[in-house]
């Protein structure tokens, strides 16, 4: 899968989405209700877009012509590349395939070759985000109701023998699936019904979904689990190098290797136990104390507030209270990302 750069205004789709996903999969837990999470991977996926369809897209399907049509297609069809080692250089071929990833248009140029992906999805009455390569499937039906996932297996063959029409090619092997329900529900009866490429599957524990991990009680426990240890791994070495550095370029360093860990999506961990909390909390101050060269023992909380870091549990609140500014002042993504619908569930 294709590594893209997500700007700020993509992530607050990414947590509006995974906000809405996770309300909806953790009512359905709530009333017994069981919820498959499919993860599809695609194998090179910039690489292999087809110029000559990706233009009927831009034409056909977004309505771009004349000039800017022409100038995608100069765009498209006169790139070239070669190879360059030290100081021999290899001749010039033209790319016939692909998009550039690091590209401001790449991702978006892959956007619109997937369009009519959706079309597909929705004919099998499944639920589906995306995001440039990343695909994501999710059915929720009650236990004993096996053919809505038989549906979820028949739109993960209509979308693969779309991709194959396409030049795109579905990883099977690295495709993820995550059951989400009640306890006592065996994910081995459920295994059964889901299929791909003729084999039956199995769940996993936990799933990272867009840098996010998921586990199967939604209790984000692998992902903090994982924060800590990769954030711990790079204050160790930080503070390998902390008496060589100055306070500005090591505050630097500590922004970039850890608070952009807490940060990212963090508004998910709202209402989550304080012991996951707290995890998160030993982090930063362990940040700090490396940072200004506080010892053990010293009260950490005059050292935050002079550092004017908010503690995580602040953090978190004011990720959700500016999504929530933004949403009352017309600044919320507004592409149908938020769609009203009933997720209250009632039992007769």
């Amino acid at each position: 899968m294709a590594s893209v750069r997500i700007s700020s205004q993509d992530l607050d789709r990414i947590i509006v989405l995974r906000l809405l996903s996770l309300e909806l999969q953790m009512t359905c837990s709530y009333y017994l209700i069981v919820v498959v999470l499919v993860l599809l991977d695609l194998s090179a996926a910039f690489d292999t877009i087809d110029h000559t369809i990706l233009l009927h897209r831009l034409e056909h399907f977004v309505g771009i012509n004349e000039s800017a049509l022409a100038w995608f297609k100069s765009s498209l069809y006169e790139r070239h590349q070669l190879v360059a080692v030290n100081e021999e250089v290899s001749y010039r071929s033209q790319v016939q395939y692909g998009v550039a990833q690091d590209s401001v248009l790449g991702p978006l140029l892959f956007t619109l070759y997937m369009l009519p992906l959706g079309n597909i999805i929705r004919k099998r009455s499944v639920s589906f985000h995306c995001y440039a390569d990343d695909t994501q499937l999710y059915i929720s039906s009650w236990p004993g109701k096996t053919y809505q996932f038989e549906k979820l297996t028949e739109c993960i063959v209509d979308i693969k023998n779309w991709m194959r029409s396409n030049f795109l090619l579905l990883n099977s092997e690295k495709t993820e699936v995550l059951i989400i329900g009640p306890k006592s529900f065996a994910c081995n009866d459920l295994e059964r019904y889901l299929r791909f490429d003729g084999c039956s599957v199995n769940s996993s524990s936990s799933v990272r979904n867009l840098g996010v991990l998921l586990d199967s009680n939604l209790s984000l426990e692998s992902h903090v689990s994982s924060i800590c240890k990769t954030a711990f791994f790079h204050l160790k070495n930080i503070s390998k190098l902390r008496p060589m550095l100055s306070m500005s370029n090591a505050e630097m360093l500590i922004h970039a290797f850890m608070t952009s860990r807490l940060d990212y999506c963090n508004a998910l961990l709202a209402g989550s136990s304080a012991r996951l909390v707290n995890k998160l909390q030993l982090v930063q101050n362990a940040a700090a104390r490396v940072l200004t060269r506080t010892r053990k023992y010293d009260h950490i909380s005059p050292v935050l507030s002079t550092l004017h870091w908010l503690p995580i549990k602040h953090r978190i609140d004011f990720k959700i209270l500016l999504i929530t500014y933004k949403a009352l002042n017309g600044l919320a993504p507004h592409d149908g990302v938020l769609v009203p619908c009933r997720c209250r569930l009632w039992l007769a």
